[in-house]
């Protein structure tokens, strides 16, 4: 059996190591277009950041790292420019030597990622204007600050991204704006974003929300009312889309999200062609409902998935909540599931509470930990949970993840045996609260 992967970041390279675990036997190719593979991409602004400096901790693996561990053919600057699923081929450009030659196989996997989204705004291109999705876009970026010396950063658009470079271009002695269309952050309802905002605030950072941007200059960015905000430096944050071309060129079908669409498998409508990572759609794990949400804990997921049912196992995607979390200067930032915002526009009838609280005794220096639970008023049952804190942030939310996922309802909080010690918690833990207050509120 050859299989043959176009894409090797996260889902491509997750995908060929689960084949070659499976079958010891199997012919794996991959091709990549870029020169870096199996990078950390969501370290890039915390080395512009210089919170560490060795280049090979973002970029530890090369082809020669796969070809020994794994018997995995890797070839870096090789794009695939068509497949043909009737004689199962594809042609490749080797793009250093500019050769067109083609291969063959019995199965293929599309992780062919997302690219960033950059907006229709005039000036997108300027030579101060980045975005920051993949390594070349990093060292561009480095290159830039360390020859041009800016002073005033702007970031348009409030992803994951948008935010960690507020707390980065800070750090790095810059006055900074963020631009946002909306709230402060996506996925975040707006109770919840107001304290972000003020973190924000008080940590230096210019905050303009639900401010339109109508064009990048050399000195900045005007934005809706026409005023300038003055900028040396412009981050494009606005989010990424899909890369689907060479997928739709083919017929394979795409979601309602526009990213391609698979069973539970990771097949395609295509006989043989399976797909994974950034350039899939997925979908929530309790509504059932389809979403683009590009995350490299479901890339790494959906590959070893696809893997498995490729070499001859059995395995099911179950879906996902979506979870994220970031760090905006010392505040650390999680969302996993619903927004309320989001359950309203789905047609639930919701429930919402928010609880504050501290993550520990404040004897042993507990800061303040806020917590939201979104619930289905029908059914019960929890939709989704915000968490903002200092400390904390991550056990608080992956418990929830996991009572969400497994149809908890908030009641069933306060009967979690969660762990109990004056350095790490109170005696009655910070989720136990807000499923109790929440339950309360359901009962009505």
């Amino acid at each position: 059996m050859r299989t043959i992967i176009i894409g090797a970041v996260a889902a491509g390279t997750s995908a060929a190591t689960e084949i070659r675990r499976n079958d010891k036997q199997a012919e794996i190719v991959i091709y990549e277009r870029d020169k870096y593979i199996s990078y950390a991409g969501c370290g890039m602004p915390y080395y512009i950041g210089k919170e560490f400096d060795d280049f090979n901790e973002l970029v530890p693996r090369d082809p020669k790292f796969f070809k020994t561990k794994s018997n995995v053919d890797v070839f870096t600057e090789h794009e695939v420019l068509a497949i043909d699923p009737n004689e199962k081929t594809v042609n490749i450009k080797n793009l250093a030597t500019g050769e067109i030659f083609q291969d063959r196989y019995d199965s293929l996997v599309i992780a062919t990622g997302a690219m960033a989204g950059i907006p229709e705004i005039e000036g997108a291109h300027r030579k101060n204007a980045f975005i920051l999705r993949n390594i070349n876009h990093m060292n561009e970026i480095n290159t830039f600050i360390e020859n041009e010396f800016p002073k005033k950063a702007a970031i348009i658009g409030t992803g994951f991204i948008g935010l960690e470079m507020c707390e980065i271009f800070r750090k790095l002695g810059m006055d900074v704006s963020l631009i946002a269309r909306s709230s402060v952050s996506k996925g975040i309802d707006r109770d919840m974003s107001a304290f972000i905002e003020e973190h924000l605030r008080e940590n230096g950072v210019n905050v303009y929300e639900d401010t339109a941007t109508n064009e990048i200059t050399d000195n900045g960015v005007i934005v809706g009312d026409g005023s300038l905000v003055e900028a040396d430096i412009v981050l494009l944050a606005t989010g990424i889309k899909p890369n689907v071309e060479l997928a739709k060129s083919i017929g394979v079908e795409l979601g309602k999200t526009g990213a391609i669409k698979t069973d539970k498998h990771m097949r395609t409508n295509i006989p043989d062609i399976y797909s994974c990572g950034d350039c899939i759609e997925v979908y929530n794990s309790v509504t059932g409902m389809p979403m683009y949400k590009p995350l490299g804990s479901t890339a790494n997921k959906t590959g070893t998935i696809a893997g498995s049912n490729i070499s001859g196992k059995t395995e099911e995607f179950r879906g996902v909540l979506g979870t994220g979390i970031y760090r905006i200067f010392d505040m650390t930032v999680g969302q996993t599931g619903l927004s309320e915002e989001e359950a309203v526009r789905q047609g639930f009838e919701v429930a919402a509470v928010i609880d504050k609280k501290v993550n520990k005794p404040e004897y042993m220096g507990g800061r303040p930990i806020i917590i939201k639970i979104v619930a289905d008023k029908k059914t019960g049952k929890m939709l989704g949970a915000q968490v903002i804190g200092y400390e904390g942030v991550d056990k608080r939310l992956d418990v929830l993840v996991t009572a969400i996922t497994f149809g908890a309802r908030p009641g069933d909080m306060v009967h979690l045996d969660l762990a109990y010690t004056p350095p790490y918690s109170i005696p009655r833990d910070p989720v136990y609260y807000a499923g109790a207050k929440l339950q309360l509120e359901l009962d009505k």
